[in-house]
């Protein structure tokens, strides 16, 4: 089996657009301190706006989903990473009609049964990716590892990815934490 497909490729890419859109209104783009107004708004600041969202919460999703689908190949598991294209009509749907209440949608793996504890580190695996998201956009701001003008895009990027892993984590059906605790009862009981 190849390690990524034209089809995971390809729903890769929509993940991202559909996200940059959900996510569009959120994380508008600033122009910078030194620019020119005619050229910044000669650009589509709609797309603008999209490319912008996508690269601060798209990382988040992608990386997660591709962690689950490496940790379980790791394990000789085939895996396969998918978007849950009705979902993000349905979303993008909602977002189109100012439906005041937006949900996050990412995306899913599916992948051959694995033992117990195997199954435990793959459903750990997303979330360890969105904790060291969030660690490492911290650290290149607190350490100032990377020039002031990108602090924009990584503070917004950390707290997706720190509520990821929060929200991930939770102990609830069909969550990754769930998943994990349930595994690991399995693996030692």
């Amino acid at each position: 089996m190849p390690f990524i497909t034209l089809r995971e490729i390809l729903d890769i890419i929509i993940m991202v657009f559909a996200i940059g859109y959900i996510f569009s209104d959120m994380f508008k783009r600033k122009p910078e301190e030194d620019y020119d107004p005619l050229k910044f708004y000669q650009k589509s600041p709609w797309w603008e706006n999209i490319k912008h969202a996508a690269l601060i919460a798209a990382p988040a999703v992608v990386l997660h989903e591709l962690a689950h689908k490496f940790a379980a190949m790791s394990f000789g598991a085939a895996a396969t990473l998918h978007a849950p294209y009705s979902w993000y009509a349905i979303v993008i749907f909602l977002k189109m009609i100012n439906f005041p209440l937006l949900f996050f949608v990412g995306g899913f793996v599916t992948h051959t049964p694995l033992p117990p504890l195997p199954s435990a580190i793959v459903a750990l695996a997303g979330p360890l990716i969105n904790l060291m998201l969030w660690l490492g956009s911290k650290a290149c701001i607190r350490y100032k590892l990377v020039d002031r003008r990108y602090w924009p895009i990584l503070m917004p990027l950390g707290r997706i990815n720190l509520f990821l892993f929060v929200f991930n984590i939770l102990p609830l059906p069909g969550f990754d934490g769930s998943n994990f605790l349930l595994s690991l009862w399995q693996a030692f009981s």
